[in-house]
């Protein structure tokens, strides 16, 4: 099950979840309940035990 990220518009909250990709679009906010907004995020590949990420716009936190 691959694991998305998703920002809640109600209360502002950021959060993950590891969620099938059929249901990837139904996503409930954990602190308020309301409907969340699931965001564009990079991929990590592990390769020789370092963490690098497939996307050029990322944070930078695993790399």
């Amino acid at each position: 099950m691959p694991l998305y990220e998703y920002h809640c518009s109600s209360c502002g909250r950021r959060f993950s979840l590891l969620v099938p990709a059929s249901k990837r679009d139904e996503a409930r906010c954990p602190d308020c309940g309301q409907e969340a907004k699931r965001l564009l995020s990079g991929f990590g590949i592990a390769k020789g035990g370092t963490l690098t990420t497939g996307s050029s716009c990322g944070s930078g936190a695993f790399t």
